[in-house]
């Protein structure tokens, strides 16, 4: 009785699984043929050298630029967001940019100086947000393993290549409108915040 019960129990499992399975193509399928009708998105200033290959997440990206740093060699990094979000958090997003002919390994002091930022490898983890009028610097925030919440594995940039960078911090009050954003090697710039 048991191993019958348990027999059918399985089918009715299986069954289930490939049910859903079966529901959850259908409504993937059933949301594509509406967005090909959808017109694409455009900006009346586009941003140079942004990339334009359509349907992947990067070309939906918003090309507004908030501030652009110089950096060492021809390095650039334009920061195109920086968003609060109801968690108390700042998210910074931008693309680091390698303007140079010739692959460029990035500097070790973008990571900053900190033990534990530095054990976990090349980052962004010694970027700061500075309000001058709050008298407060903000640094990015880490995870409980001292991990820092910006991208990393950041070693080497092609000649012309450029990659998509986030860094979080925590958010500054909602009265501060305006913040340095500083990053080592690179030269600091003003932030704008909603």
């Amino acid at each position: 009785m048991n191993a019958r019960y348990a027999r059918k129990t399985r089918s009715g499992v299986v069954a289930v699984a490939i049910t859903s399975v079966a529901l959850f193509v259908a409504g993937c399928g059933a949301d594509e043929k509406p967005s090909e009708n959808k017109p694409a998105a455009t900006s009346a200033t586009p941003q140079q050298g942004a990339s334009t290959t359509q349907g992947s997440q990067e070309a939906e990206e918003p090309t507004e630029t908030l501030a652009l740093l110089k950096g060492q060699k021809g390095l650039e990094l334009v920061i195109n967001s920086a968003e609060r979000d109801p968690g108390g958090f700042l998210t910074v997003k931008g693309r680091l940019t390698n303007n140079s002919d010739s692959a460029m390994a990035l500097s070790s002091k973008m990571r900053g100086d900190e033990t534990e930022v530095v054990k976990h490898g090349n980052s962004l983890g010694g970027a700061t947000l500075v309000d001058s009028v709050g008298k407060k610097r903000y640094y990015v925030l880490r995870d409980t393993d001292g991990r820092p919440l910006t991208t990393s594995s950041l070693d080497s940039l092609g000649p012309g290549k450029s990659t998509a960078v986030f860094m979080q911090f925590p958010a500054p009050p909602a009265s501060t409108t305006e913040v340095s954003f500083q990053l080592p090697t690179f030269e600091p710039a003003t932030l704008k915040l909603s």
